[in-house]
């Protein structure tokens, strides 16, 4: 057997009456990739909190190097050479790559002299790994995979030997994600030992050779990646078959819900993200927008959520206009049968430091069942809060924990209870299984396809194709801000990717 590079031992932690790991034990080797799976809520951020030093567990031991290690802060975990790379960047926005690389780790008295260090340091960790990144580019003008290349190189410039990956896929393009498998395939080459804590299935088959289960707090199994199956790992995690496909009838589409007509949008920078877009979306049906991130889709749905102002076109919404030039409300728009479940669920979807009751009735609250008088009714709102866990199997079942202490999947399905529970005519939905485990996504899926079988109408953006060729009646495709194209579901992976790429219609189709 190789070197054990780490080694929990029996490891307990609990959160009031919620045992979150029970008696984990669980050998790492050294240089290897292991693969850490389970259902949202499971355990296994808790576990590598723990390893990281954010948590303490209440008993159990950690061995670093074969040798007990005393774990009480990220400092320690750091100086043991363990590096953590979080599913929501830690990363001040308006800094420079250089200044969040250095930061907390200056070596010197002049702030200059640290710089200047850590830019010849980066030169060759950029060269060793494959990470290049502008060290002078500020966070917030790069794209989500360069920040999270950053985060690998805040990592490794601490000296990290062991590196957690939590979630690191969830909110990058298909590319993206084949490009951070790549690193951390030269990582690993270099002797580095890779933690990978996903729910995506596929990923786990493609770079892990160790692949751990966790159900319920525990490690339920623990296989060789090449000795087992997406099917077996979808079953283990959830301890039931899980269908790993959508099943789904024809669609019955009747009348125009939602008219766009050449839209334009510009964003924050007044870059026009949208160009002259028009499509109609039906009751009784799925309409999926495909394409690479960044090519217009997120401007597109905030401009017709009310979200972002347009530049020019027309919206209809049951035949009647939109205001999406002037000053369009979200909350007329949701009186009017409209739901938005947005892209960022944390900056725009959920107030963190709220309730989870409090979250899911935000921009319901005036609704008369959830009002005594001109008070808030709390008795209703909980009892409301807490049908929704159970229906959406919300984790853990509390309804007065505070949203931030939920996992990023079980923050999503409090978003998505709270749209669709509200029974609107049109439901526009960005990435609605981002950072959801297996189980939760066959769940989701079929309450999308139910929302359609009722009459529905879903427009559905998303950077899983996949996702997207399974739900959607009709695929369009955007591509730098416009629609360059529209398929049926049987479209192959191949003919999309072309469209997403660029490629022009009538090419794409020959």
């Amino acid at each position: 057997m190789a070197e054990a590079a780490i080694e929990l031992v029996g490891i307990n932690k609990s959160f009031g009456t919620v045992h979150a790991n029970r008696d984990i034990n669980l050998v790492i080797e050294r240089g290897s990739i292991l693969g850490i799976v389970g259902e949202n809520g499971a355990g296994k951020s808790t576990l590598m909190s723990i390893l990281y030093g954010f948590y303490q567990a209440d008993s159990g031991e950690i061995k670093v190097g074969g040798r007990p290690a005393s774990i009480r802060t990220p400092n320690d975990a750091i100086a043991l050479g363990i590096g953590m790379v979080h599913q929501h960047f830690m990363l001040v926005q308006n800094f420079t790559v250089i200044e969040n690389i250095i930061l907390g780790a200056e070596n010197e008295a002049l702030l200059k002299r640290s710089i200047a260090n850590a830019r010849s340091e980066l030169e060759r960790l950029e060269r060793e790994y494959g990470l290049e990144v502008d060290p002078d580019a500020i966070i917030e003008e790069l794209p989500v995979g360069l920040q999270q290349r950053v985060e690998i190189l805040k990592a490794l410039y601490r000296g990290a030997d062991i590196l957690i990956l939590d979630e690191p896929t969830g909110v990058l393009t298909p590319a993206e994600a084949d490009h951070l498998f790549r690193i951390l395939g030269q990582l690993k080459e270099q002797g580095k030992t890779i933690v990978l804590i996903t729910h995506k299935l596929r990923e786990i088959m493609a770079i892990t050779e160790t692949v751990a289960v966790m159900r319920q707090g525990t490690i339920v199994a623990t296989r060789k990646t090449s000795d087992t199956t997406v099917e077996e790992l979808a079953e283990l995690m959830v301890g039931r078959r899980v269908l790993l496909r959508v099943e789904k009838g024809a669609a019955k589409p009747a009348g125009v819900k939602l008219s766009v007509s050449n839209l334009t949008v510009r964003d924050s920078r007044g870059v026009t993200m949208v160009k002259d877009v028009s499509f109609d979306v039906r009751a009784g049906e799925i309409v999926g927008i495909a394409g690479v991130a960044g090519n217009g889709q997120s401007e597109l749905l905030e401009a017709i959520s009310g979200i972002r102002r347009a530049a020019s076109g027309t919206v209809l919404l049951d035949g009647k206009p939109i205001d999406v030039t002037g000053h369009v409300d979200p909350g007329e728009l949701r009186d009017r049968g409209l739901a938005h479940v947005p892209e960022d669920r944390h900056h725009v979807g959920l107030v963190l430091a709220f309730e989870e009751s409090e979250n899911s009735i935000l921009g319901y609250h005036d609704k008369p069942q959830y009002l005594k008088g001109p008070f808030l009714d709390l008795d209703a709102i909980r009892a409301d809060a807490r049908e929704k866990i159970a229906k959406f199997d919300i984790r853990p079942p509390n309804d007065r924990l505070k949203t931030a202490n939920f996992s990023g999947g079980n923050q999503q399905k409090i978003v998505l209870a709270r749209e669709m529970e509200q029974d609107p005519g049109v439901l526009v939905v960005g990435q609605p299984t981002r950072g959801v485990d297996v189980g939760a996504i066959e769940f989701i899926h079929k309450q999308l396809i139910a929302m359609r079988d009722s009459g529905k109408a879903v427009l559905l953006v998303s950077v899983e194709l996949d996702e997207i060729r399974s739900l959607s009646d009709r695929i369009l495709v955007m591509f730098d801000g416009r629609i360059v194209g529209e398929r049926t579901p049987d479209a192959t992976e191949g003919e999309l990717g072309l469209l997403m790429a660029g490629v022009e219609k009538q090419e794409a189709a020959e």
